[in-house]
């Protein structure tokens, strides 16, 4: 007859009188202990078989003494890293010899429970205090986001075509009031930062021409574009 034990964790083919090594038991030595988780019992052709264990079924063993087993190399290396470790190990075990295999009616073995102490009931129930309803309140309206200020349109400077212009609104100066507040120099140097094909430009009037755009005298700069010839002054 033999048996498929589960141990200590490990399932275990048994029979009696084997000697077996298993996982520490926490049992003195010279002392009897039972399995009762017997997966599978064998006696010649019959087998029976458990779900998940047979009831009533029992494997009754020996301690004979607790060892260690033979030490396991554990070696760590990762590849291109320059990383090794090595580790021994020593598993902690316990020699067992099988003293009876009982295939049903055995007493199972007792097990200690641990007792669960249950809460204390409270002697008054606390009324629970009814809840306020939320009063629903419209949603505050988000003001709404303020608009960007247009870019004035600054081909209307003569001298300033459609680069320039694009160049001097990624500089931010994207109105008529901000260039007539700047430098001539200072506008030529965004155009010649922006592309070398701008460095050529001459801005000495474009403040001068942006001042009148910007106050809205539309005659007085005309005239004075009348004047010049391709932004720059004859």
């Amino acid at each position: 007859m033999y048996a498929i034990v589960e141990i200590a964790g490990q399932q275990v083919k048994v029979a009696k009188d084997q000697k077996v090594f298993v996982n520490r038991l926490p049992v003195e030595e010279g002392k009897k202990v039972s399995f009762d988780n017997v997966l599978l019992i064998g006696d010649g052709d019959k087998i029976t078989i458990g779900a998940p264990a047979i009831d009533g079924a029992q494997i009754g063993a020996k301690v004979v003494k607790h060892l260690k087993g033979d030490k396991v190399i554990v070696f760590k290396k990762k590849r291109r890293k320059g990383f090794r470790k090595k580790n021994g190990h020593r598993q902690y075990l316990s020699e067992i010899v099988i003293e009876s295999i009982v295939a049903s009616g055995a007493t199972p073995a007792k097990k200690e429970k641990a007792e669960k102490a249950e809460p204390k009931k409270e002697t008054k129930a606390k009324a629970a205090a009814p809840k306020a309803k939320a009063e629903t309140k419209a949603p505050a309206k988000k003001a709404a986001p303020k608009k960007a200020a247009k870019a004035d349109d600054l081909k209307k400077i003569e001298g300033v075509g459609p680069k320039a212009a694009e160049a001097m609104v990624a500089a931010g100066m994207d109105t008529f009031a901000k260039v007539a507040k700047a430098k001539p120099e200072a506008i030529a140097t965004i155009l010649s930062e922006a592309s070398s094909n701008l460095a050529h430009l001459v801005t000495d009037t474009w403040p001068k021409q942006a001042k009148l755009a910007a106050d809205g005298k539309w005659d007085e700069l005309k005239e004075l574009q009348d004047k010049l010839d391709g932004g720059i002054e004859k």
